[in-house]
């Protein structure tokens, strides 16, 4: 199989678009023929990393490639930053506003749930520059 590559734009402060690349991207895999498991991976750690970018960072991009062993995706922002990754990836620790909470967000779930459900995590971040998240599933 020849690799497939496929790129979105991911609008910030939108919570009615957010989610529409790891939509496209599990309906791609779908038609792909790859395994529900990694289907699931794949669309919790993109959801996951999607709604950071929407709260935290004010959007940002997303390519993805896909060839016959894994899904590579790299989720990018010019954002904030993360101040302390160590302290951003315990589960419940959250830097999303009240109003944020209020919609059902801001968890303090997503980076933990990135690193779960994916083969590979790197994060690279730094204060007032953006992250930029490196992520695999396995597809093998």
């Amino acid at each position: 199989m020849e690799s497939i590559k496929l790129h979105y734009d991911v609008p910030g402060d939108d919570f009615t678009r957010a989610g529409a690349a790891s939509g496209d991207v599990k309906r791609t895999l779908k038609q792909l023929g790859i395994s529900p498991s990694v289907i699931r991976n794949v669309a919790v750690a993109m959801y996951e990393g999607e709604i950071n970018m929407v709260i935290h960072a004010g959007g940002g991009e997303i390519d993805v490639e896909i060839d016959e062993n894994k899904i590579s995706m790299t989720l990018s922002d010019h954002g904030p930053g993360i101040e302390n990754v160590e302290l951003a990836m315990k589960e419940g620790y959250s830097t999303a506003p009240d109003n944020i909470r209020c919609l059902g967000f801001g968890a303090g779930m997503g980076l933990p749930n990135i690193k779960k459900y994916t083969d590979d995590f790197v994060i690279e971040t730094e204060v007032g520059v953006g992250t930029t998240l490196r992520l695999k599933v396995n597809i093998t």
